[in-house]
């Protein structure tokens, strides 16, 4: 017999955190994936970063589309918003939803398929716009619902399960991240805790399109010898090319700097990342120096994991569309019907 629920009842000498919630708080129900799937160690981080920022849960939005990826916001955040879309469509109720209601903090949690086949173009547009909202890409480079044949994220080379190699050329959401105007990029591994948590957590408090990337291997179609997804590629062909710790605003900052070896970007909270620079000529705020960077690793078979780029000063889709401060879906009659008057003088601008 399966249980899909957990018991109510915490421990209580449970650590809580500024809020008083306790790590369980942010929790959901009882995975049923596989057991260990790299997707399930990404629910984990994302409830320790929730955690840690102290996030009211009823504050998030999660949205998701289709897909063993769009599974897991089921397994986090139980007492959230939720909306599970058809597939590849998750970015345009996320647009919507965030027009609707700025104020709600946007979660989306896609897959290689979900994102980077059917839904590649609305992908596109959703970085393109800047939407306000954390963007994590669940990838393991096949569609394991229907039995692991490879998706358009599968490098070229790549061994199938079943012997198959694969000779298309990936789709790099991080590179086309890049070429869309994403203010925030990174790439993790769902098997490297210590460096996901912290990218989440700067993820959510970027006001921006922030993409994160992250690797998760498919234990039942893409662990296996030849895969470039799989826990045991990875880990020899990563290259971090950082260490973040992730410092609140509210918290006193004990910097402990040694040059060049550390660098630290200021967020618009007043809470800052700090990177342990292992790479210590790159420079994680200029676009095109972190895109050929990436773009020369890849060529080299390595994974590069950690904050690829971040914009200091990002704009997203109400900046650029001139949206009022207060929610539009708490707006009045008056102020969403000016009246005749109002629309005359639009129509007179477009004559």
């Amino acid at each position: 017999m399966t249980y899909l629920a957990k018991p109510l009842m915490h421990h209580p000498s449970l650590p809580r955190n500024s809020l008083g919630y306790t790590r369980r708080d942010y929790e959901g129900k009882i995975s049923t994936l596989c057991a260990g799937c790299g997707h399930d160690s990404i629910s984990a981080a994302i409830i320790q970063a929730c955690w840690e920022l102290a996030i009211e849960p009823h504050r998030v939005a999660k949205l998701s589309g289709i897909g063993c990826s769009s599974k897991t916001p089921d397994y986090l955040l139980g007492n959230s918003h939720g909306f599970n879309s058809v597939h590849g469509r998750m970015p345009s109720v996320a647009t919507g939803a965030n027009l609707a209601n700025r104020d709600l903090i946007y979660l989306g949690i896609s897959g290689d398929g979900d994102s980077a086949s059917i839904g590649f173009g609305q992908f596109s547009h959703l970085m393109r716009r800047g939407v306000n909202m954390t963007y994590v890409v669940e990838n393991n480079g096949v569609y394991g619902l229907t039995k692991g044949q490879f998706s358009a994220t599968a490098d070229s080379g790549s061994k199938s399960k079943y012997g198959g190699v694969n000779r298309d050329a990936p789709i790099d959401l991080a590179s086309i991240a890049f070429q869309l105007g994403a203010t925030y990029i990174a790439r993790g591994f769902s098997g490297d805790k210590e460096q996901l948590v912290p990218l989440i957590m700067g993820a959510l408090t970027h006001p921006g399109a922030a993409l994160l990337d992250v690797v998760s291997p498919c234990v039942a179609f893409n662990n296996h010898l030849g895969s470039t997804k799989s826990y045991d590629y990875v880990r020899e062909h990563n290259e971090a090319l950082n260490r973040l710790d992730f410092i609140t605003g509210r918290a006193p900052i004990e910097a402990r700097y040694a040059p060049g070896e550390t660098h630290e970007v200021d967020l618009h909270d007043g809470s800052r990342l700090r990177l342990v620079k292992l790479d210590a000529a790159y420079d994680p705020t200029d676009r095109v120096a972190a895109q050929r960077h990436l773009l020369a690793r890849q060529r080299s078979g390595e994974v590069v994991t950690g904050l690829l780029f971040l914009d200091p000063e990002p704009e997203d889709l109400h900046r650029h569309l001139n949206t009022v401060a207060t929610p539009l879906f708490a707006l009045g009659e008056d102020e969403l019907c000016p009246g005749a008057e109002a629309l005359a003088r639009i129509n007179a601008r477009l004559r």
